[in-house]
């Protein structure tokens, strides 16, 4: 096993949910963090900003830059990665968190929201994926983690939103090619997807609050996320992780304590059955 001190690990969209449970745990390990938002101005309804996190990340002993990001910005991109480099050193690792969700059938999917969900899912996880890979070669241990769903090929997950499923799982298409593409250089390339939904703003915003109560905190992704990113790069690619299975072969057992309210069996994520 490998470990996160003093790696570079850049996630996108870590202002919040299980972005920010991410980045702190890897702090506690002694990791660098670069925090990215698309603003760095705190939202008018949601908590934290890129430098609340990244404040949080200096507070535990980890080192943190926070940066401004619009993942649909293949210039603001660079910049990003330019300055991770330029600060850090290096980069060893990706983790492309950021995600744009609207759960509506076809006819009630506005194609602003269709090409936001394809911007910032697919196409940004390319794109912030192409322009880290230059400097992840020269990693010890390079590893790219896509919060992306195991593909399964059946209609019944794209019937009730296709262009949502469609965007999420062009992410998990990157995983699946990259993986290969990239496996003679030993760049890892995964996908983690949570068994349970998790309590994010996400949740809160498009689900009940039966189903926010029914959820999971986002810290058992960040510690499945852990688990996976500390593996040998060159052994681990193009996986499908699911959070609790990884938790499981670590050695955990009881997965009541990241439960959001005691007594409330966890809601299965939409995309496994």
């Amino acid at each position: 096993m490998e470990n996160l001190h003093n790696k570079t690990i850049l996630i996108t969209g870590s202002t919040r949910g299980i972005g920010r449970a991410m980045a702190i745990r890897f702090a506690k390990e002694g990791a660098n963090l670069v925090i990215t938002g698309k603003s760095a101005k705190p939202h008018p309804k949601l908590p934290g900003t890129i430098h609340t996190v990244a404040e949080e990340v200096t507070a535990i002993g980890g080192k943190a830059l926070p940066l401004k990001l619009d993942v649909r910005c293949e210039e603001n991109i660079a910049e990003v990665v330019e300055q991770t480099v330029k600060t850090f050193g290096g980069l060893d690792i990706l983790i492309n968190n950021a995600s744009a969700i609207f759960l509506a059938d076809t006819l009630h999917t506005p194609l602003k929201r269709f090409d936001l969900m394809m911007n910032v899912n697919a196409r940004a996880t390319f794109a912030c994926s192409q322009a880290c890979l230059p400097y992840l070669k020269k990693s010890d241990n390079p590893h790219i983690l896509n919060l992306a769903p195991p593909l399964n090929m059946q209609a019944k997950w794209f019937k009730d939103h296709l262009a949502y499923t469609y965007s999420k799982y062009g992410m998990s298409m990157c995983t699946l090619g990259m993986s290969e593409e990239f496996k003679s250089e030993g760049i890892a390339v995964n996908s983690l997807w949570p068994k349970t939904t998790i309590a994010t703003a996400a949740i809160a915003a498009h689900f009940s609050e039966e189903m926010l109560r029914a959820s999971r905190h986002p810290e058992i992704v960040a510690d499945a996320a852990y688990e996976i990113l500390c593996q040998d790069a060159k052994t681990t690619t193009g996986n499908f992780f699911i959070d609790e299975e990884v938790l499981e072969k670590s050695g955990v057992n009881d997965f009541s304590r990241y439960n959001q309210q005691l007594g409330i069996p966890p809601q299965l994520d939409l995309f496994l059955e």
